[in-house]
């Protein structure tokens, strides 16, 4: 038994009425839609052999059919058709996003509202990954004796900070040079190139070596670690307003995923390089995850540093409302943090 175009038509026009209501799909149902032109009874014959293909599942004997994970995989790799985004729509996000740009978190957190605000479900945006920017700026504050703060910024304005050990009789004069010095040595330079730098500096250095091969620690230790701000997630109730996570125990094992950082590292960082990902049920290859769907997309910052946006669903998510607003905000987001002044 094989698909044909009368299965296709009838298989998109139940996966389209089950997006919308959440319920069981008859013959009755699909026989009154518009453009499906069959009767019940053919309707009812065609749905029992999608059943018989995995394209279809009845959760009860006298109730209609529900899609299944392997129908949702068909749906958006052959019938769904992407929509559209109105001009208002994207100027509405936007200038929203726009309004928070002066550092790269506040464009992250206001994009995780705005996609969670305009597809009604999870979002989760993963930062840039710091491993891959490059040093800005570098000061030297003092804080108490032998002690002070060493602020790091990145050419995104990300701030990574740490309290060091500074030797007796160094004063703020003596760390504002020094914080100018680093920041002339390692500004724009990779953690690869900062390394090199260092090793000069240290054979260079007298008294403040010890100070210098504290900076270098500080400075890899910031720079390559995953910090749990780096991970910002919006609306993460939107998804307990759907009738599939009504069971508390399924909402509990959602909600624990949200808020373990590395899992939704993980799960967002599985885009291969498409620029749009859709992965569906046990796809996720997380069982908390295995009734919800994971579309993600990429913005980047320049050349040097990607970073993922991605909305996390029930299966039967509005592929073609989401496929849209994740492309446009990945667009958005890649125009304002690349033309951020360094």
């Amino acid at each position: 038994m094989q698909m044909d175009e009368r299965k296709f038509l009838i298989l998109q026009a139940i996966i389209d009425d089950y997006i919308t209501t959440a319920m069981p799909v008859g013959s009755r149902t699909i026989s009154r839609k518009s453009g499906v032109g069959f009767s019940p009874a053919t309707i009812r014959n065609e749905m029992s052999d999608l059943e018989e293909l995995g394209y279809l599942d009845q959760p009860h004997t006298s109730a209609g059919r529900v899609p299944s994970n392997k129908a949702y995989r068909l749906y958006v790799d052959r019938l769904m058709k992407v929509g559209k985004l109105s001009n208002d729509e994207r100027e509405r996000m936007h200038d929203y996003m726009q309004a928070r740009s002066a550092q790269v978190d506040g464009v992250i957190r206001s994009a995780a509202q705005v996609l969670a605000d305009a597809t009604r479900y999870t979002s989760v945006i993963v930062a840039p990954q710091l491993g891959r920017l490059r040093i800005r700026h570098i000061q030297l504050v003092p804080v108490a004796e032998c002690t002070a703060l060493m602020i790091i910024v990145t050419n995104l304005g990300i701030v990574k900070d740490a309290v060091i050990r500074i030797p007796n009789g160094l004063d703020a004069d003596d760390l504002y040079s020094i914080s100018r010095m680093l920041t002339e040595r390692l500004a724009n330079k990779s953690l690869d190139a900062v390394r090199q730098t260092f090793s000069e500096l240290l054979r260079d250095a007298d008294n403040n070596r010890k100070l210098m091969g504290e900076a270098l620690r500080v400075i890899e230790k910031k720079i390559e670690e995953e910090d749990s701000s780096d991970v910002v997630v919006g609306g993460s109730s939107m998804l307990l307003n759907y009738p599939e996570y009504s069971d508390v125990e399924k909402a509990k094992s959602f909600l624990a995923v949200l808020e373990s950082k590395e899992k939704l590292r993980r799960l967002m960082n599985r885009s291969g390089g498409m620029e749009v990902t859709i992965r569906i049920g046990a796809e996720n290859d997380v069982p908390e995850m295995s009734d919800c769907s994971i579309v993600t997309a990429e913005y980047r910052v320049g050349d040097q540093a990607s970073g993922t946006l991605g909305i996390i669903g029930p299966t039967r998510m509005n592929y073609n409302r989401v496929i849209p607003v994740l492309e446009f905000m990945g667009r958005a987001m890649t125009e304002l943090l690349s033309n951020r002044k360094a």
